[in-house]
């Protein structure tokens, strides 16, 4: 005997079947909505691609909407950026060194879609690096090594002159330190055996220069001396009385012991009984 089976369930309905097409609906149009706008961030520039083809006008910081899947918007740092490198180089004596520096840079706001359509990647691989590689290079092949080591700041002035018209007005160089010039041992070692010699002898110079002065200053006095001494005795000379003056002014009020008689000259010192 066969048995059937009875399905007791309620039919779906026409109010169910439009509340889950309702649903679907409002997911599809929170998707449709996400896709509709785009926030560039602070210090950057939004850059519009639409169908693939590039908006030459760039879009500001903030919110901007975008037709949903057909278009793209590319964030374009323009804020001050910072890159390190190291550029092996000969010096003009022939040695070898490594010399470390780190570029600050910044993307001009006009050359935002420029930069993006003609130069793939980051603007400073494709730009930057190549040109201050061949620019440290050039620049310290000019000198010796150890006036590189001593003049590192017009080094980087030099850099910094050379290289911002090989890049042009694509990008803004703002400043170049050169944060470490590696050298040979061995040329390390005599640059600061140099050093030390040339810091003894500026010591023992400020020594002999001391001393000289100091001589100048005796011969000085002694010459003020002497000719104080020769003007009193012209005045004397004019003057005796002065001499007997400066005598009364002296006793003390005793009987001398011993009197000076002189003639021609010569004094002689007698005793008084």
């Amino acid at each position: 005997m066969n048995e059937r089976i009875i399905d007791v369930t309620p039919p779906f309905g026409k109010r169910e079947r439009a509340f889950s097409s309702f649903i679907i609906l409002g997911i599809a149009a929170l998707f449709v909505a996400f896709q509709a706008y785009h926030i560039v961030p602070p210090g950057h520039r939004g850059i519009s691609i639409f169908l693939g083809k590039v908006d030459p006008m760039q879009r500001p910081e903030g919110i901007t909407f975008k037709w949903p899947f057909a278009e793209q918007i590319v964030d374009f740092p323009i804020m001050q950026l910072k890159a390190d490198g190291r550029a092996a180089s000969f010096s003009s004596d022939l040695q070898n060194m490594i010399i470390g520096y780190t570029v600050m840079y910044r993307v001009p706001e006009s050359q935002v879609v420029t930069l993006f359509q003609q130069y793939r990647g980051e603007p400073y691989a494709s730009l930057i690096e190549p040109r201050i590689q061949e620019t440290v290079k050039q620049v310290a092949a000019m000198s010796r090594a150890e006036d590189l080591v001593k003049n590192r700041e017009r080094v980087k002035e030099d850099v910094v002159t050379k290289l911002r018209p090989a890049v042009g007005n694509l990008l803004q160089i703002v400043d170049i330190n050169l944060t470490n010039i590696d050298l040979s041992d061995q040329l390390e070692a005599a640059i600061e055996q140099k050093v030390v010699r040339e810091q003894e002898a500026l010591a023992k110079n400020f020594e002999l220069e001391k001393e000289r002065k100091q001589a100048e200053i005796t011969i000085v006095r002694a010459e003020a001396e002497a000719k104080a001494v020769s003007i009193k005795g012209d005045a004397l000379k004019a003057s005796p009385e002065v001499i007997q003056l400066e005598i009364a002014q002296r006793w003390d009020g005793k009987t001398p012991m011993s009197v000076a008689v002189g003639h021609g000259g010569a004094n002689v010192l007698l005793p008084l009984k």
